[in-house]
């Protein structure tokens, strides 16, 4: 049996902190014991700092530092508190530091014993006096409430913080709304506890609402002070049965925004020192839900500003599924310039002249710039975008109009002393819903992807032209590709490819992989796992363990064409032109094909068929005027796979097999086509001819498509 398994089956956790890199490894039984899901775990400090008691955390600080000074066993007792501020368990930790130069790393196990005493702090080996304990929890306080990002954060912070000394059990935040007093927050009293507090008038006799009038603290030792200076509420304190109070004023500029209630269980006598710990600690919670106020109010604008921006994709349209996210860079008003559309083209008769689903348009794009200029142009350019498609322009008209425009709102100065110019990337997808074909247009936009019903999953090269902004009289041509039904089309922004210090190419190598490994069917959950894979879980946006990785803008949208029935079993397919004027597409006709045949067992097959692609298709190109069609599937033989490729063009001539002399630079493809493929042949179809080939993949004995 592991040394692992043994410690769990007596509740003993093991865990590492490497101090260099800031990681905290957790196994399954020591994740358990700080309140997260039982399985081995990395979190950062910060996410391991979160779970434990703000007094505890401080000294175990202290007990680390002097068993790396003199290399002995680090031993605390640690309260685990859940994420209300709730202390669940105690732990003893037990831990040796392994000192490697200037750093090291603590490898120690985690352990639950009894609980402590109620309204008492963690004592450890290493604890000092009062006032140096009281200066270490105002530092550690101040700086978890610094960190705190929204109004709960604040609340959870303050419920968690324990006094060195005088911890109270009971703890309320009252703000001032007009004349009313408020309950914003409580811990330590049961859910409707606080209804009479909750809508008080700031003339009752409360201390609290006397502390908002005056903007002055109120101390009560005893119960007997408190019976004596307010009377009248004394009935709703007396029922929780505590000994001393204290409501201390949170101002903030001058200006006092509420009351904090501190309730203690055992009397207190407040001396000068306790005043003034409660006293700092209430200027700090006051600026800390000052701060959480005003992130609030920004969030909420942000949240409005993309409600208004991003379109609502509205009801299912049969036939197909769509998934979209969108999320903005980290920090500000975040707000950003990418945006995604899907616009219901005018007209029900499809492109191929039949009457059924219609069209749609897909758009996706991403303005310069993460500011709210940046997303005042983007909320532009989408309507004008939205106008030129409802006019039935075709893809590449539709972009040149939109390139136009931008370039005449932003040429010049924008008014306020800024460069005015910015330029847009784009990708322009118009949809036919009946026979799935997709017409693209691309202004400096990375390319869609496309995953098969097999999983197998392919970048689509696609012709292009410079970004939105930049030239106005540019061209978009138009490249066509055809989704089958079961297929799913993947558009995103350059965020999603390049976050996490990705470049375009191992950025689409990490999104090809989550792709691949995903099932296909529930868009929505594909669109989360995208998301995901590049920021963690949505948690972590605004509060939680885990850094804010959102370099740039993210937007993603997908697509998939959903089947009647149950799919039949289809060839995995691509097809693609290669025009005159385009030689270059030669190079992406030859990596088209090896995603095509990224699992094929034979990787000498797999060169061959590459080597031999290349040869047809520059065979078109060299010797007649037209343009080369290439069309390469795998299907499923009786024992095998089977991949066939033909390069069909528009000449009648047909090829003939050479004879080339040693030093001949042409004239071997047919010859390279005889010594390396399984079949191969030409056809004459109509005014022209495909030139083919076959190769069967090396059966594995696993089945065909094992």
């Amino acid at each position: 049996m592991r040394t692992e398994d043994v410690l769990a089956a007596i509740a003993t956790g093991l865990w590492r902190w490497d101090n260099a890199s800031g990681i905290v490894s957790l196994d399954a039984e020591a994740a358990r014991l700080l309140g997260l899901p039982a399985e081995p775990v990395r979190l950062t400090e910060a996410a391991v700092r979160s779970r434990f008691h703000p007094v505890d955390w401080n000294e175990i600080d202290g007990v680390v530092n002097l068993a790396v000074a003199e290399g002995t066993l680090a031993e605390a007792r640690l309260r685990i508190m859940d994420g209300d501020g709730r202390v669940i368990r105690t732990v003893r930790s037990r831990s040796k530091p392994l000192v490697e130069g200037n750093d090291y790393q603590l490898v120690g196990t985690l352990q639950e014993v009894a609980e402590q005493v109620p309204g008492t702090a963690a004592h450890t080996p290493v604890t000092g006096d009062w006032r140096r304990s009281r200066e270490a929890f105002l530092l550690d306080a101040g700086r978890a409430l610094a960190e705190a990002r929204s109004t709960a954060e604040v609340l959870r912070v303050a419920a968690s913080l324990s006094m060195p000394g005088f911890s109270p059990d009971g703890l309320a935040v009252f703000g001032v709304a007009g004349d009313r007093l408020t309950v914003i927050g409580h811990h330590g009293h049961s859910e409707g506890d606080e209804g009479p507090f909750s809508s008080m008038s700031l003339d009752t006799d409360y201390p609290a609402a006397e502390v908002a009038r005056t903007g002055r603290a109120i101390y009560l030792p005893s119960p007997d002070d408190y019976l004596r200076r307010f009377p009248v509420t004394w009935p709703l304190a007396q029922r929780f049965g505590r000994r001393s109070w204290a409501f201390v004023p949170l101002v903030v500029a001058g200006r006092t925004m509420g009351a904090w209630m501190a309730a203690f269980k055992h009397p207190v006598a407040f001396t000068p020192d306790e005043r003034s710990v409660l006293t700092t600690v209430a200027r700090m919670l006051a600026q800390a839900l000052a701060r959480a106020g005003v992130a609030e109010s920004e969030r909420e604008l942000s949240l409005g500003l993309q409600r208004t921006m991003m379109p609502v994709l509205g009801p299912g349209i049969p036939g197909i599924q769509v998934a979209a996210r969108y999320v903005p860079t980290g920090g500000g008003l975040q707000v950003g310039g990418d945006w995604y559309d899907m616009i219901r083209l005018p007209g029900g008769t499809s492109r191929t002249g039949g009457r059924g689903a219609g069209r749609i348009a897909l758009v996706i794009g991403d303005v310069q710039g993460h500011d709210v200029r940046a997303a005042g142009l983007m909320g532009q350019l989408r309507i004008a975008l939205r106008a030129y498609a409802s006019e039935g322009h075709r893809p590449d008209a539709v972009l040149s109009r939109a390139s136009r425009f931008l370039y005449g709102i932003t040429d010049g100065d924008d008014g306020e002393g800024e460069a005015g110019p910015r330029f847009a990337t784009c990708l322009y997808l118009e949809v036919d819903l009946e026979s799935g074909t997709v017409d693209i247009a691309r202004a400096g936009h990375p390319d869609p992807a496309v995953r098969m019903n097999d999983g197998t999953v392919l970048l689509r090269p696609t012709a292009g032209g410079l970004p939105l902004g930049i030239d106005p009289d540019t061209d978009y041509p138009t490249t066509r590709l055809t989704l089958d039904p079961g297929e799913t089309l993947m558009i995103c922004t350059d965020g999603l490819l390049e976050t996490g210090g990705h470049d375009l190419d191992t950025g689409w190598e990490r999104v090809r992989e989550l792709l691949e490994s995903h099932d296909g069917e529930d868009l929505e959950a594909l669109a989360d796992t995208l998301v995901e894979a590049v920021h963690g879980p949505g948690s972590h946006y605004t509060t939680g363990p885990l850094a804010d990785r959102r370099e740039d803008d993210i937007a993603v949208l997908l697509l998939s064409r959903r089947p009647a029935g149950t799919l039949p079993e289809a060839p995995r397919r691509i097809l693609m032109t290669i025009a005159q004027a385009e030689p270059e597409r030669i190079a992406s006709a030859r990596e088209q094909v090896r995603q095509l045949l990224h699992d094929w067992r034979d990787e000498e097959q797999l060169d061959s068929a590459v080597l031999m692609v290349s040869e047809m298709v520059t065979n078109v190109l060299v010797h007649t005027d037209g343009d080369a069609l290439l069309v390469a599937e795998v299907a499923c033989g009786e024992k095998a796979r089977r991949l066939r490729v033909e390069v069909s063009d528009g000449s009648d001539e047909l090829p003939h097999k050479r004879h080339p002399g040693e030093m001949a630079s042409s004239g071997r493809g047919l010859v390279l086509m005889e010594m390396l493929a399984d079949a191969w042949g030409v056809d004459p179809r109509g005014e022209g001819k495909a030139i083919w080939f076959e190769l069967t993949e090396p059966d594995s004995g696993q089945g065909c498509c094992a």
